[in-house]
């Protein structure tokens, strides 16, 4: 397959600065005997600082690990379990379809090695 290039030359190739969009003031306007202000003036700055609030006591790195701690031992026990239902369930099932077929050994018995 053939690559072809298409022909630059440089005046296509421009930077363009680019300036942040500033609204000018909403000037008023006068129309018959009243003054016509814009429905939708520049809203505020949005800043996260109206969030903040003062602390009463410093945060607690250290019981704030031991809560991370305890969650992530949840998690996994929760998962542990999960897995364990999950294959149970799975071993039951296929019990559960040898003996529907009519079959007789269909629990495996496990003798200890002498």
């Amino acid at each position: 397959m053939n690559n072809q290039r298409p022909i630059s030359s440089d005046d296509e190739h421009r930077v363009l600065q680019f300036r942040p969009r500033t609204s000018p003031p909403s000037p008023a306007v006068q129309r018959g005997s009243g003054t016509v202000r814009p429905l939708h003036e520049a809203p505020e700055r949005l800043d996260l600082s109206r969030y903040e609030q003062p602390r009463s006591e410093p945060d607690n790195f250290r019981q704030r690990m031991l809560a991370n701690i305890a969650a992530l031992a949840f998690t996994i026990a929760l998962t542990a379990i999960g897995i364990w239902l999950a294959v149970n369930i799975a071993d039951l099932r296929r019990t559960q379809d040898c003996v529907l077929m009519g079959r007789r050994d269909c629990v495996k018995i496990t003798t200890p090695h002498i």
